[in-house]
């Protein structure tokens, strides 16, 4: 996910880039680590950005970290609001993505077998609690920040994860539904959440009907 995030900014953003993609296989996941994983970010995880143009060699990890290195080195098109206020409020919706709606649903993919343990169904309700707000705060905005913004890539990413772990959005959240549809059409995601769909499709993993668009 936190790759994909990375990827889609960068194709926004208009980068040129090579991607390159960790060894993973459902048995062993992520094992053994992709060695430049490993030397360059110390929690292990991806993804990792190694800059080798002009002004010396740069490495860095976390996708957030790389979210603001693409908004220094390229401004336009922005991905942040220019004003202080608005800006500050897309990072923090950006970061409740990842640390305050994410954390459930990872416990929910541990539980897949046992959705009526009762981890399970507190990290639902979670997940279904941060729609119901997120819901409410949209109002009549097209993006979640205002104007369109790595907080929207964010939990994109993340809701995906949340549909297929058993926390989907309901007829309780229409704005945030269309939401989605509308980040769907934007050329970026399609290619990287179409691409995962695939993939998943190729393991024998099921999509969210919004998914199996893409990947179709």
């Amino acid at each position: 996910m936190f790759g994909a995030k990375a990827e889609i900014a960068a194709h926004e953003k208009g980068l040129a880039f090579e991607l390159v993609m960790v060894p993973f296989e459902m048995k062993t996941l992520y094992q053994p680590k992709h060695p430049e994983v490993l030397r360059i970010n110390p929690k292990r995880q991806v993804p990792v950005l190694i800059d080798d143009g002009p002004g010396g060699d740069l490495e860095i990890f976390d996708s957030t970290q790389i979210f603001e290195y693409f908004e220094t080195i390229k401004p336009d098109p922005a991905l942040w609001p220019a004003e202080p206020k608005a800006r500050a409020r897309a990072r923090l919706l950006e970061h409740k993505s990842d640390e305050v709606y994410f954390p459930p649903i990872v416990r929910l993919m541990g539980l897949q077998g046992t959705p009526d343990d009762p981890a399970a169904i507190e990290a639902r309700a979670a997940a279904l609690a941060f729609y119901d707000r997120t819901e409410k705060a949209m109002g009549d905005k097209e993006w979640l920040a205002g104007s369109y913004s790595y907080a929207d890539i964010a939990f994109y990413m993340a809701q995906i994860f949340g549909d297929r772990m058993g926390a989907p959005m309901t007829d309780a959240h229409p704005r945030l539904q269309a939401w989605r549809d509308r980040m769907s059409a934007r050329p970026a995601v399609r290619q990287v959440a179409g691409a995962m769909g695939r993939y998943l499709v190729s393991q024998g993993r099921k999509l969210p009907a919004f998914l199996e668009r893409l990947a179709a």
